[in-house]
Formats: C-alpha cells, structure tokens, sequence
C-alpha cells in the first residue's frame, strides 16, 4: 500500500477531537476525515485512525505488518486474559479454532437452526399488541442473550446475567479514556461468569453437547482452562451487542425508510436489509492494530510499534465504493461491507448472525406486527466509539 513515487508526509494531528464526540455521532467526523486526513492521529486517543475502504481492508488483511497484539488496548483489563481477538498465527488459530465446531454450518443445522426459530418466536409472541414497547430492552437484547446462552453452553445464566456480563465487557474493552470504575465494572462482571464457568463445567463434562464450552472442555487437545474461559467471555462480549444493536439499528432503518419496508416486504429481501443495516452503522466500529514495522499507509508513513485504528464504520460509508453511504438504502448497489471484518480475524459469528436475524428474527417480527410504527425516530438515542447502536427503539406494535 505504497504511494510510489509520492512525496510522504508526516503523520497529521487532530487535537480538537474528543472521545465524547466520536462517541456521540462519528460519521460527520470520518467524512471530513476521508475527504482530508484519511491517516490521522487523534490527539485525546493517542491512535492513527485509518478511514478509507482501501486502506482499513488492507490492513486486516496482512496481520504480519499489523498484528492484533496491541498492549495498548483496553481489553486484556476488560477481560482479565490475553484474548485470541489480540493474537495473530499458530497462536490465534489454536484458540479461534478450539470453539468453531459449534459454530459450523452442520452443527448450526443439526442443533441451532431450530432452537433459534422457537426462541425467537417465543420471545416476539411475549411482545403486546397495541402498545409502545422499547423493542430494544424487550426484544433486541433478551433475545440475543438466550440464543448465546444455548450456544454458549450458558444455559444457566439468566438473559439479564448475560446481557449485563457483555455489558461490562464491552464498556471495558471501549475504555480508551481509562475509566477506573468501567474496569471495576467489568471484574465484578468476570467474578460471576467465573463462578459460572466453575459450576457448570462437570456438567458439561458429564453430558457432552456441542455447545462452545462442552467443545472445548472435551478437545483431543484442549486449551488452557483460562482460554477456554477467555474464548466464552469474548462471545459473551461480541455475541449479545452485536446481533442486538444490528436488529434495532435495521427496524429503525426500515421504519423511517417506509417506501423501503414495502418493497423489502413485497421481495422477502430480508438478508438484503440486514447486510444494509450492518453496513450503515457498524455494530463494531472501529479495532486495533499494532505495527510491526515502519509501513507507508496512503501518502504517510507510519512508524513501528504505532497504533492504528482501523475504522469500519467509516470504510462501510467510504464514498469510493458506496453511492450516498450516509443513508440507510436497502436497494443500493451491492458492494462488500467490513462489518464482519477480514483476514484472519473475520468474525466467527457471522453466518450465525445472518441467519438469525435476515433469515429469522425479521420476517418473523414484521409477519406479526405489520403495521408496526416508530412514531418519533428523534427519541431514539444512538452512543458509541468501538461499538454502536440505538440505546432504545419505542415501537407502536401494531
């Protein structure tokens, strides 16, 4: 990703960016970004954001000169571990791969297809007609919550246990300003998946399933008990917010698009909107690289041992390859998102997350309340950095 014979510039600061600001609407900031700075050093982050398309794929896609271990990263204190999301090679591989049998398109077939199908037609047959209802807290989040618990082998935590453990998770792991109580959050939040882990795991042991833990417990060549604990909490982490803030930021789209919504509903193109509505507002919006070496990225070169952020949320609206990215179009030309990442950290999760919510949680919603309505989209309060989506979505169920 070299300029050739271009003159190289010094890496630019912003020093008027806050973290407050990116978490409160980022995109207006990544668009000037792209169009002036799109390598950029942001002052109160101490990181080089990375904002085109080009660039951020590029740079996932060649872990030898960016890798995943960054000790400047929150998350190893979020989460009390060296997560596989921070290794690269042999090492990431062995951990990635210890759970991916639960996760393959056979086992999704013989035992998660149907579980998903009855959970998510119990909780939606939970929702009362006639009444506003925080599809958010009511249906988004629970419902994320139990599909992981059975996938998880976490049968035993409740959707609240479940929903607040990510919570944490995911506060620490955002914590780039080093907040002392989200990390205080986030221990209490592993003390009790820890205990958890500890009560269940004879179970498992005794009755082997394929859930995630039952997988890795029973391994020709199990990794260590504290990876094992580590693989869990990153799914926990990932699993919940993702699919969470992916469903409600798509029913927002839908319903403020409503020409849209007919049309998706005339066509069945369900996994057409839920592959939009990702690439509109990234669940994931931005990760961390570190590099290995002295490495030109645009008309800059960026030193070794420096921190870059690879900005998806900002890559999924890129102007180079999406016609008008700011706007939520089911119907636009089709080109490849990167909120599922790429490389060898691609997220494991991703079929299971098209399936639940494109072939699943949206028809099966809009089926039993066509007419349902969001009466004031300005009410709806949308947070976040590293992750994003709606805080609440108040639908007239109709």
């Amino acid at each position: 990703m070299t300029g050739g014979n271009k003159v190289m510039l010094d890496i630019p600061v912003n020093e008027t960016v806050t973290l407050a600001d990116l978490t409160h609407d980022p995109y207006p900031i990544y668009k000037q970004m792209r169009a002036q700075t799109p390598v950029v050093r942001v002052a109160q982050t101490n990181r080089i954001f990375v904002t085109t398309a080009e660039h951020t794929k590029w740079i996932k896609e060649n872990p030898e000169i960016f890798s995943s271990d960054d000790p400047m990263t929150p998350m190893k204190p979020a989460f009390q571990a060296h997560t596989l999301m921070r290794k690269d090679g042999a090492e990431h591989r062995a951990e990635r791969m210890a759970m991916q049998p639960s996760f393959s398109p056979k086992v999704i077939r013989s035992d998660w297809a149907e579980l998903y199908e009855k959970i998510a037609k119990e909780y939606v047959s939970l929702l009362p007609r006639g009444e506003t209802v925080d599809l958010f807290s009511e249906l988004c989040g629970p419902v994320a919550a139990r599909i992981l618990a059975h996938m998880l082998g976490l049968e035993d935590a409740t959707d609240e246990e479940m929903q607040r453990w990510s919570q944490r998770l995911i506060d620490g792991a955002g914590n780039f300003g080093r907040d002392p109580k989200l990390f205080e959050a986030s221990d209490a939040a592993n003390a009790e998946m820890n205990a958890l882990f500890e009560k269940i795991i004879p179970r498992h042991q005794s009755e082997p399933n394929n859930s995630a833990f039952s997988v890795m417990l029973r391994a020709k060549n199990p990794i260590p008990l504290s990876q094992m604990y580590a693989n869990i909490k990153i799914a926990i982490g990932g699993g919940i917010n993702e699919p969470r803030d992916a469903l409600a930021t798509i029913v927002y789209g839908l319903l403020t698009n409503p020409d849209q919504l007919e049309e998706v509903k005339r066509q069945e193109a369900w996994m057409d909107a839920f592959e939009e509505g990702i690439r509109w507002v990234a669940p994931i919006q931005v990760s961390g690289r570190r590099t290995t070496q002295e490495i030109q990225i645009g008309d800059v070169v960026v030193p070794k041992a420096e921190t870059v952020m690879t900005i998806q949320a900002s890559a999924n609206r890129d102007e180079a390859i999406f016609d008008d990215g700011e706007s939520f179009n089911v119907f636009r030309e089709k080109h490849p998102h990167q909120s599922f990442g790429s490389g060898p950290h691609h997220c494991a999760g991703a079929q299971i997350a098209r399936r639940t919510l494109g072939h699943i949680m949206l028809p099966l919603l809009f089926d039993r309340f066509p007419n349902m309505q969001l009466p004031n989209p300005e009410d709806v309060v949308w947070s976040g950095f590293g992750f994003r989506g709606p805080l609440n979505l108040p639908i007239y169920l109709d």
